[in-house]
């Protein structure tokens, strides 16, 4: 949730009492009013409204206050019996996000009536909001959309740099345009990436026209448009010059300063040693646009220094130059649990719906293809390809996309983020997002009751990457440490005998009637569960779609579950 203060507004006790569990979801958050009469306050003082009211008396009351969708409160409103969470004002702008995000503290039901939402397809006014685009021609947004939604084939430019949701895109002779561009003059839709670096170099006591004659012509000898600035940048020595701060003020943009050290390194084309002397660095307005911090790509300088235009006689007080950042790409890695789509966790959902490449093996890609949004590439493998799944999702990152790469449970858990963190280790020119998921061995053991209530270890039978070796010395260091222990991939067609060694090794230390429980096919369809013992137990009964839980000497079964008290005190000798 993005909303930093949301009113709620609540006359009866039901909706009081409803308003109550809004603000212990979101502490700090929650600021209560009365009832309708004060509706219009909350809509003033709050980004978001929660209004336990009928829909058209909350129109009614705010009707004459609104101004546009982009700037005004969401609203949400829900019925008395807490059905419905209704969005009434915002849409894209907050509005669905809110009945949602309700819906999913109140058990009610989400009324989400924009277009776009209900085709699945990505809003074009929410098209880049996370990275920071502007809409240059908002008034283009609804003949654009229409076409877009009505399936006319619209084309696209620009958009290939940045990691964008999906477009659901036709081919043919386009009926409409939209660019993603800095350069100015662009046609149709147009959104504005901030990928422009001003720096800015200036005498002692610079004015803040001075600085912005500056900047206007160093953008305009390259055709750039100012919207797309993500900030001004100089050297630290000038953080207290009033007429750069000024400036950046004006026109709405972020200031940053650097250590000269910093920018003395930076490859410029016009350094100068008066320069380094005064300030540190042989270059500020130059190597400023260059530098994006440590450790992070120089963007590319477009435009070198130009001087103010200063009036009569006076000489130019202030320089600036330009360069673009590169986009930095998106890779997000998805464990999609254990295969309910109620374990699926609502931010893998959104980041499956965020990505514009999803890649995974092809069983998985089944399970999620109707949570993609219309216009996402999918790209799906079979088994035994997981490094090339991994360095696909990575370069296609790398050249600007938004991928999702999916597995099942835990990304982390003897999955995809492994191959994807190791094998390509200097990711710093992509954002790589991680999303927890339901790992088998919880599925499973929740499943049997509560076996992992106290210390545990998960390993591996597949000796295809580690050497069986390895595996025993880690068995054999669970036995010995009294762990519960999970195995994961127990037995397979070509691997029969890997679990039975591993039992033997574990039944030197503990006793014959210890617990060892079992779950195949954990949360999906066919799923079957049993407990045996390890002196009972045969391996033959399990395979790879099963999870073996062996229990601790403390392990026992209670009410036919299995559980590991977590106080329980160590004897002598156990």
């Amino acid at each position: 949730m993005n909303h930093k203060t949301i009113g709620v507004v609540a006359a009866t006790a039901a909706g009081r009492r409803a308003a109550e569990r809004l603000a212990a979801a979101w502490p700090d958050r929650v600021r209560s009013y009365g009832g309708a009469s004060e509706l219009r306050q909350a809509f003033e003082d709050c980004d978001a409204v929660v209004a336990f009211l009928a829909v058209g008396a909350t129109v009614r009351s705010l009707a004459p206050v609104l101004g546009h969708k982009s700037t005004d409160a969401a609203v949400v409103c829900l019925d008395e019996a807490l059905r419905h969470a209704v969005a009434v004002l915002g849409g894209h702008h907050g509005g669905n996000d809110l009945a949602e995000q309700v819906s999913a503290v109140l058990g009610c039901t989400p009324v989400i009536t924009t277009a776009s939402d209900a085709s699945g397809a990505q809003a074009l006014d929410g098209y880049g909001t996370d990275l920071g685009f502007r809409i240059e021609n908002p008034e283009m947004l609804a003949p654009v959309g229409a076409k877009l939604l009505s399936g006319a084939p619209v084309a696209v430019a620009g958009a290939d740099r940045w990691p964008v949701p999906p477009l659901d895109l036709r081919d043919g002779e386009p009926q409409a345009r939209i660019s993603v561009t800095d350069a100015a003059g662009a046609e149709g839709l147009v959104y504005r990436p901030p990928s422009l670096v001003v720096g800015v170099g200036a005498s002692r006591g610079v004015t803040a026209e001075e600085v912005l004659n500056a900047v206007d012509r160093a953008l305009a000898t390259a055709g750039l448009s100012p919207n797309s600035v993500a900030r001004l940048a100089s050297v630290d020595a000038k953080a207290d010059e009033a007429g750069i701060v000024e400036a950046a003020r004006r026109r709405g943009w972020d200031v940053v300063f650097h250590p000269a050290a910093a920018l003395a390194g930076i490859d410029v084309p016009n350094p100068s040693d008066v320069v380094r002397a005064e300030v540190g660095t042989p270059s500020v307005a130059e190597a400023a646009a260059r530098y994006d911090g440590p450790n992070r790509p120089l963007a590319e300088l477009i435009v070198p220094k130009i001087k103010s235009r200063s009036a009569g006689a006076q000489a130019p007080m202030a320089t600036a130059a330009v360069a673009r950042l590169a986009p930095r790409g998106r890779l997000a890695l998805i464990g999609l649990g254990p295969g309910a789509r109620d374990l699926l966790p609502p931010r893998a959902v959104a980041e499956l719906r965020r990505a514009s490449v999803v890649i995974g093996l092809d069983q998985y890609l089944d399970q999620i293809r109707d949570l993609l949004r219309p216009g996402t590439e999918i790209r799906a493998t079979g088994l035994g390809s997981e490094e090339a799944r991994a360095k696909d999702a990575v370069e296609t990152a790398r050249s600007g996309r938004a991928v999702a790469l999916i597995g099942s449970g835990d990304a982390g858990v003897y999955a995809m983020a492994s191959p994807a963190l190791d094998t390509f280790a200097d990711l710093d020119d992509i954002d790589v997002v991680g999303v927890p998921g339901i790992t088998a061995s919880l599925a499973a053991s929740n499943v049997l009751g509560a076996p992992l209530g106290h210390d545990h270890a998960v390993i591996s039978l597949s000796d295809l990457h580690t050497p069986w070796p390895v595996i025993e010395r880690r068995v054999t260091a669970a036995a010995e440490g009294d762990f519960v222990t999970v195995f994961y991939n127990p037995r397979s067609k070509g691997r029969h005998w890997q679990l039975g060694r591993a039992l033997a090794i574990l039944g030197r230390h503990r006793p014959p009637g210890t617990p060892v429980g079992c779950v195949r096919d954990a949360s999906r369809p066919g799923e079957r569960s049993w407990i045996s013992t390890l002196s009972d137990f045969n391996p033959a009964d399990v395979d790879m779609y099963t999870v073996v839980l062996v229990g601790s000497s403390q392990t026992r079964v209670a009410a036919g579950r299995m559980v590991t008290p977590r106080g329980y005190t160590w004897s002598a000798g156990s």
